[in-house]
């Protein structure tokens, strides 16, 4: 048994320390052995945590059939151990005064409301919590316990999300959290955040301050002078209704690679994208490599040549890039120009084998390919006969044909 036994009663300690002698563990364990009502809980509890399958069923069974008025009398009670309270906040099913003496307990901590507030299917017990506003403020994990909970109640949430935005949100706009960021050391996150518009993209403060999270390039390592900022959300407007066909795409192109996406990255997806296509580029150019895989999907060309442009996209990333036929020729080209990423094999072989690189690049490259790559382009229909015919005669020219 574990040690860090709250009750004073020498009993109870010889009880959780395994001195006491057998019987008197299993007369404990059924309810029976002559204890205080707050000694006995705390035995009942640690013995459920047990190893010892005869004490740990036989504890639990007692206290299901415990009647929940012994359970108010001792969880209203100070001197009743953490433990049972955590025991309380954690079952479901008891009655609601229980839950009251639990809530207005002094000793309760605000992790074992928590823990309540995330276990409970009573809407009645999340509103008798929503009602303690000062604990939601000193612990608003508690709030989000409150709204993630799919059995609260309309008031219940109400009140949750009232006090989230009165004291977490409607004050706190992106300046404010790139200060809390760069108190951090965060600095390339508070820039992005500082030279934003996420005030007013809808974005909740714990969605832009997500979101910064993903910024790993500083202001000093990039140059976002080409991309002309200034004037790019006036040359390509776009409707919240586009972002969110935009958002439909990308996720629907995740799927066609992995069949399953997971429910995260659709989140990420569509946090990036109620962003405006300026605040865009910037994550382009200045994100993680989470951010780059999804912005390199952008259908928009300048979003993707950002993505290409962040000065911490990896070799092995570009080798991706090379084969996607959903980039663009601009984008390719690039690729193709750049002497320290064209002269990798991989992304070469892949740039010839998309059909969408200019077959200028293409045709540039072929006499760098090995002979079996050579045979199976000059047979690959999915690039231009061009590309085809070139390949097939450097392929006989290497065999003497």
């Amino acid at each position: 048994m574990t040690l860090n036994v709250e009750s004073a009663n020498p009993v109870v300690k010889s009880l959780l320390e395994g001195s006491a002698p057998r019987p008197a563990c299993v007369a404990a364990a059924r309810g029976i052995l002559p204890l205080p009502q707050n000694d006995l809980f705390e035995v009942l509890v640690r013995f459920t945590e047990s190893g010892d399958k005869e004490l740990s069923e036989n504890a639990a069974n007692t206290l299901s059939s415990m009647d929940d008025n012994l359970f108010e009398t001792s969880i209203r009670s100070e001197e009743i151990a953490e433990s049972v309270l955590s025991y309380v906040a954690r079952r479901d099913g008891l009655s609601r005064p229980v839950y009251e003496g639990l809530l207005v307990n002094p000793k309760t901590s605000a992790s074992v409301v928590e823990t309540l507030a995330r276990s409970t299917t009573s809407g009645e017990v999340l509103e008798l919590i929503s009602q303690n506003q000062q604990l939601l403020i000193q612990s608003p994990s508690i709030i989000d316990a409150i709204i993630s909970n799919p059995h609260r109640s309309a008031v219940a949430a109400r009140r949750a999300s009232e006090t989230k935005k009165e004291f977490f949100e409607k004050e706190r706009g992106a300046q404010q959290i790139a200060d809390e960021l760069r108190a951090q050391g965060k600095e390339a996150a508070a820039e992005f955040l500082e030279r934003s518009e996420l005030d007013n993209s809808g974005l909740t403060a714990d969605e832009a301050l997500f979101l910064a999270a993903m910024i790993e390039v500083p202001d000093s390592e990039t140059d976002d002078s080409w991309l002309a900022l200034e004037y790019l959300e006036e040359i390509y407007a776009e409707t919240v209704a586009e972002r969110e066909m935009i958002a439909d795409k990308i996720i629907g192109e995740f799927r066609s690679e992995d069949m399953d996406i997971p429910s995260e990255r659709i989140s990420i997806i569509n946090r990036i994208m109620k962003m405006g296509m300026k605040d865009r580029a910037r994550m382009a150019m200045k994100g993680d490599r989470e951010a780059r895989n999804i912005l390199i999907r952008d259908p928009n060309r300048l979003i993707v040549q950002a993505v290409v442009n962040n000065p911490r996209i990896t070799e092995q990333e570009i080798e991706k890039i090379a084969a996607m036929r959903a980039i663009p020729e601009e984008v390719l080209r690039q690729i193709a120009n750049n002497r320290q990423w064209s002269r990798l094999y991989p992304v070469a072989h892949n740039l010839v084998r998309n059909p969408r690189t200019p077959i200028a690049n293409v045709l540039g490259i072929l006499s760098r390919l090995q002979l079996r790559d050579l045979a199976a382009l000059s047979k690959n229909r999915n690039v231009s006969d061009a590309v085809r015919r070139q390949a097939l005669r450097l392929s006989q020219a290497r065999t003497g044909k």
